[in-house]
């Protein structure tokens, strides 16, 4: 046959060990940063990396077990993000800040193998222990001189300061499963999502062309110094390692979420590219740190929650290049990013409103905005439904749950279960949660709308809109906000707030309705494990009161 391959031809699995071609070739002394001593070349990345497998085979793994971290960001996580799933096994990323029960079930859930543990998080390790369900190896992490536990492997330097150097990490099949995480909804215990090899590597790919193709400064390419704010364990810190280290980028790791460690990192490594969620972004802001920190020419991808335009204007008075970039757990997570063509560090009121955007879907990406019958809604920038998506890197199922895998699946398209509209030019506005979504007298109020309007009144930290339970209308907004430690008149406050969002009413942007019955002000608003905001605890709080 003419069109058979060569009988020689390398077929190249998309494997993650395939991402390390271009920067061991092009940039091998390049550095990488963790916490505010330890530093090394990529040269020495990959030769950790190959004693990590060489490691995990002296323990016995076998390609398939899974192996588990507990750790804060930092250079082990990021060699744990290659050398385990090259190795062949599943990388178990867990969320430090569930509660233990929670922890408890995901670590039994996975069937992990091997747990690689901080020392901060021994203790909490050891007063659940007792009921793993099945024999795990610990393996200990330590950022001191601390002893190991005598019933640990080994601690994580020594094993890998004695393991072999080489290692040949072999081809296998593309579509092996590669990492397990678990997200947290309003009911039921954790879910399991997880990728394989080949999801991980487009949704790299894709990514990388997304964030590099656009006509504007908000690109990230190889003259980038890369820093996450999102935690390791958070949909691999939403696969910007996986882009960094393709590219061959200097990365910082920070350790611990520590607000005057980050700016310095910032500001001492010239920190160019990080993502965060908005909460983040505004506890960083807030520091006393900040006023003394440049942070000009910063770039800040902000997902996770909508981006509130108060927020976007004091990072951009700050000189940082802050935009909205949309994707979840399910989604790997990128499929959207904010068009910032044109714009530089623009504070207008257009400005603004483009950066805060859900933005335009990303190569490869099959966006459609469908009513209940899964029927397209006109692309008329009004017209409102849900948003589902097709992509090669979206998680097929739900690990060991059929059930929520095929809600999420139904149709043939993976369910956000947000609302959007979308316009002609492919901008896409996320106008709420399914969950969220305030309906008052049969109508539908955008509690992102409420949220972003009054984010832009002096004094605000952060705001929450929720409905509560009424009588005559069903619903009713409610907002509750967050003015900090801060000595504020908060009647007056409620006064401002009031009148900002009567002016979208007036100006035809919101229903009459919308206004909210009742502000409720706190020094700070409940966050979920990942940062968002959590409005399943303030609903019960308000709807109790």
């Amino acid at each position: 046959m003419i069109d058979a391959p060569a009988p020689s031809a390398y077929a190249y699995p998309l494997l993650i060990k395939q991402l390390f071609h271009m920067s061991l070739s092009c940039s091998p002394e390049q550095e990488i940063v963790s916490g505010t001593s330890h530093r090394y070349t990529y040269r020495s990345f990959f030769s950790r990396v190959r004693k990590l497998a060489n490691v995990l085979e002296k323990l016995g793994v076998t390609p398939g077990q899974t192996i588990a971290v507990m750790d804060w960001d930092c250079h082990r996580y990021l060699e744990c993000f290659f050398g385990v799933p090259m190795f062949g096994a599943v990388l178990h990323t867990i969320n430090i800040r569930l509660s233990p029960e929670q922890i408890l079930y995901t670590i039994n859930h996975a069937r992990d193998d091997v747990i690689l543990v901080h020392s901060d998080f021994v203790e909490l390790v050891e007063s659940i222990s007792d009921r793993f369900e099945r024999p795990i190896k610990l393996i200990y992490l330590r950022d001191d001189d601390s002893a190991t536990p005598a019933t640990y492997a080994g601690e994580y330097e020594q094993l890998i300061h004695s393991a072999y150097q080489d290692y040949d990490f072999t081809d296998f099949d593309e579509n092996t499963r590669a990492t397990t995480f678990y997200t947290t909804g309003t009911t039921g215990q954790p879910k399991g999502v997880f990728y394989s090899h080949r999801q991980l590597v487009l949704h790299t790919l894709g990514m990388v062309a997304g964030l590099s193709s656009v006509d504007s400064d908000a690109r990230f390419h190889r003259g980038d110094v890369y820093m996450p704010i999102t935690p390791m364990f958070h949909v691999h810190a939403w696969g910007f390692p996986y882009a960094a280290t393709m590219l061959g980028v200097k990365q910082v790791y920070p350790g611990r979420y520590e607000p005057a460690t980050l700016l310095r990192l910032i500001e001492n490594e010239r920190v160019t590219f990080s993502h965060c969620v908005p909460t983040i972004l505004t506890m960083l802001l807030s520091a006393p740190e900040a006023e003394s920190t440049d942070l000009n020419g910063w770039k800040v991808i902000i997902g996770g929650s909508a981006l509130p335009e108060g927020l976007a204007t004091t990072a951009l008075e700050k000189g940082i290049n802050v935009f909205a970039a949309y994707g979840m757990s399910e989604t790997c997570p990128f499929v959207t990013i904010a068009d910032t063509t044109g714009l530089g560090v623009d504070t207008s009121d257009a400005g603004i409103s483009a950066r805060t955007k859900t933005g335009k879907p990303t190569v490869m990406v099959d966006l459609r905005v469908v009513d209940d019958e899964m029927n397209d809604v006109p692309k008329d920038g009004q017209s409102v439904g849900e948003l589902v998506i097709r992509t090669p890197w979206l998680t097929q199922a739900y690990l060991n749950n059929p059930e929520a895998s095929d809600e999420l699946w139904r149709g043939g398209y993976l369910h956000t279960g947000d609302i959007a509209h979308w316009s002609e030019d492919g901008t896409v506005q996320i106008t709420d949660r399914l969950k969220d979504v305030i309906k008052s007298g049969g109508e539908w109020i955008s509690s992102l709308e409420l949220e972003s309007i009054a984010s832009t009144c002096d004094g605000v930290v952060e705001v929450a809109a929720i409905g509560l339970a009424d009588e005559k209308w069903g619903e009713r907004p409610a907002l509750l906000v967050s003015i900090g430690n801060n000595d504020i008149d908060t009647g007056a406050m409620s006064d401002s707030i009031r009148e900002a969002i009567t002016a979208s009413v007036s100006s035809g942007n919101l229903p009459r309705w919308a206004v909210p019955d009742t502000i409720h002000f706190v020094e700070s608003i409940p966050k979920t494990s990942v940062g968002k905001v959590d409005k399943k605890t303030i609903r019960m709080q308000l709807n109790s009161e």
